[in-house]
């Protein structure tokens, strides 16, 4: 089984250690923080490392996992996911047993599938992404990279989803609508028309 490692040591860490112990297809080697603190385990897995030891640790592994959470912002996602790629770390997607994505849709590196997940046919999901519990992608639909589609979303068919955005709990959009770049899309809100890039949305 191939080892994994796990950049970042947070909340949304756990969660994707659920995800990838129930998934089974790889072994999580430790977790990466960002800096040193008390902590030495989570749910079991060692910390192993800061963000600086990286260069030293690829040199042992191969796989690695941005597992830093997103809310207002996409950066510290993006800058990880760049550095992993700089040195040549392969990002697999890792998608939960308790989903179905389409063989008819596409699903970018690095992405994160979680609990619950339908991704239909046609859709089309970018690098570094993460698809939250319960959230649902509809056909034809567009997700950038870098985004957060959090838990129960409903994205419906043809919507358009920009770079670096999140969209918050429980979100409904009408159809063949487009969400620009780096938004910030509140908890339950109902969108029915297009939104420009780096905007805020409040429910």
């Amino acid at each position: 089984m191939n080892e994994i490692l796990l950049i970042g040591a947070g909340g949304h860490a756990r969660a994707c250690i659920d995800v990838i112990d129930q998934q089974g297809k790889y072994k999580i080697a430790g977790l990466i923080q960002k800096e040193n603190t008390t902590n030495e385990s989570i749910l079991g897995h060692p910390i192993i490392g800061i963000d600086e030891d990286l260069p030293k640790l690829r040199k042992d592994y191969n796989y690695a996992l941005v597992t830093v959470g997103q809310i207002k912002s996409s950066e510290s996602r993006k800058k990880l996911y760049e550095l992993l790629k700089e040195m040549d770390f392969k990002l697999p997607i890792i998608k939960s047993p308790l989903t179905y994505v389409s063989k008819h849709a596409q699903i970018g590196e690095g992405t994160i599938i979680m609990h619950g997940v339908v991704v239909n046919a046609k859709a089309k999901v970018g690098r570094n992404c993460i698809l939250n519990n319960k959230s649902l992608i509809e056909h034809d639909a567009v997700v950038g990279d870098h985004c957060h589609i959090a838990t129960g979303t409903i994205i419906n068919g043809e919507v358009k989803v920009g770079d670096g955005t999140f969209i918050g709990s429980g979100a409904l959009t009408k159809h063949c609508i487009s969400i620009g770049n780096n938004c910030v899309i509140g908890i339950g809100s109902v969108l029915k028309t297009d939104i420009p890039d780096n905007q805020w949305v409040k429910n």
